[in-house]
């Protein structure tokens, strides 16, 4: 009996020391770094001041409220439109960029950097580098739409100490749930993290972007993201970048971009072929390839590679207060740049004559009925009545009907053709030859 028992007291020993080391492990490792409050705005406080900043400029800025639903689930889009003069902000002559930030909810600073360029638009803060002059003739050419925070249910989530999560209030990443190349997953798909959804667009924040950019028909697209500092352009689905002319001007000005604002140390290229994995169903790729906005890019704009996997808010989010205002006087800069070089480089006409006849740029069926879900409340309160009904059922009716008319016109038409040729064996010989 001494000997098992024996045995049994070592293995208690052996079992203690393991558990105290792993406690020890567990002390010695650095928790999460949390949100600093002291820099960054809440969700509910950032649109707050969005909405203070819109009611101090009427003349310049005005602010939408866009709402959808989809199987129980509500989100909604706050969007800003900037014109120098207000009627002008629906003048096709302009130049037309549309904007979006926090796309995934734990990329705080990008909101922040939102609220930046609004402040800087509406001349409650200046660029340090750039004369009053000169910014209003650049600001003269453009029409402006920022979606300063397009995740707002995400965000909430982090905010609530769910510090990693990047998709929306059900678990959908909104960068994935796009309709180019929509579903497909890769050898090292996270479910976690790439979540395409039930279908292209089955999210209301996708849906509402959707129509944002479908109404406002972009000159330039810039998704704005943090996790690295680069500067990419399509494709993100595969590891190409298109040709041509338009391809060829969007890389000059990231070049021109990185030379200047990044310090020659952004990466730049394919989100597809730079990042070393390829995703699928994006914003900017279905804003190039659909949308056929002639420049699109995704900017990433801050990432603190030493910052362990678990610490998201470090990783994603600057922690002190140089860092945070260099990263948003250097992308602020950028964008001013990018308002200042493009319309020099594009013709603001060619993209409506190239969009007009080009067959992607139609509505398809689902766009279409997507609509009826969607809520639109301007800033006076004012709200368009919505079809309450499921957009799967209409769906699924609509392609039933589709399919059952071209089934009875393939019968119709077979039926003629049947009868035309019992009529013609039937006529004299003599009726059929001519002289």
């Amino acid at each position: 009996m001494a000997a098992p028992f024996s045995l049994f007291c070592l293995f208690l020993l052996t079992f203690a020391s393991f558990k105290c080391a792993y406690a020890d492990a567990n002390l010695t490792q650095p928790s999460p770094t949390p949100i600093n409050r002291d820099l960054y705005h809440s969700s509910s406080d950032l649109i707050e001041e969005i909405k203070s900043l819109v009611h101090r400029h009427p003349d310049k800025l005005t602010m939408e409220t866009m709402k959808a639903a989809n199987k129980g689930y509500e989100a909604e889009i706050t969007a800003v439109t900037y014109s120098r003069n207000r009627k002008e902000s629906d003048d096709r002559s302009k130049f037309r960029i549309l904007l979006s930030f926090g796309q995934h909810g734990r990329e705080l600073i990008t909101t922040e950097l939102a609220l930046r360029i609004l402040s800087i638009l509406s001349e409650e803060q200046f660029l340090p580098k750039m004369n009053r002059a000169t910014l209003d003739s650049i600001l003269d050419k453009v029409v402006i739409k920022v979606v300063p925070m397009e995740n707002l249910n995400g965000r909430k989530l982090v905010e609530a100490g769910d510090l990693c999560e990047r998709r929306n209030g059900r678990g959908v990443d909104l960068n994935r749930n796009w309709g180019v190349d929509w579903g497909k997953k890769e050898k090292d798909y996270d479910p976690y993290e790439e979540n395409p959804g039930t279908a292209p667009f089955s999210e209301p924040e996708a849906q509402i972007m959707r129509k944002l950019a479908i109404s406002l028909d972009p000159h330039i697209w810039v998704n704005v993201h943090s996790g690295m500092e680069a500067l990419f352009m399509p494709y993100d689905h595969k590891n190409v970048t298109p040709e041509g002319l338009s391809a060829y001007r969007m890389k000059l000005l990231l070049e021109e971009l990185n030379k200047i604002h990044c310090h020659k140390h952004c990466m730049i290229g394919s989100g597809g072929g730079s990042v070393g994995y390829l995703a699928h169903g994006t914003a900017t790729d279905y804003m190039y390839d659909i949308v056929k906005a002639p420049m699109a890019f995704t900017f990433e704009i801050y990432g603190d590679g030493t910052a362990s996997q678990k610490d998201c808010f470090k990783m994603f989010n600057p922690v002190d207060l140089t860092t945070f205002n260099r990263v948003l006087n250097d992308w602020s800069a950028a964008f001013f740049t990018i308002f200042k070089l493009v319309p020099d480089q594009l013709d603001v006409h060619s993209k409506a004559a190239a969009t007009s006849s080009n067959l992607d740029k139609w509505v398809s069926i689902d766009e279409y009925l997507d609509g009826y879900l969607v809520q639109r409340k301007s800033r006076h309160g004012k709200k368009m009545e919505v079809l309450e009904v499921g957009m799967q059922e209409i769906r699924t009716y609509f392609r039933l009907f589709l399919l059952s008319s071209v089934l009875l016109l393939f019968m119709f038409c077979s039926r003629i053709s049947k009868a035309s040729r019992q009529i013609v064996s039937a006529m004299p010989l003599s009726h059929l030859t001519r002289t």
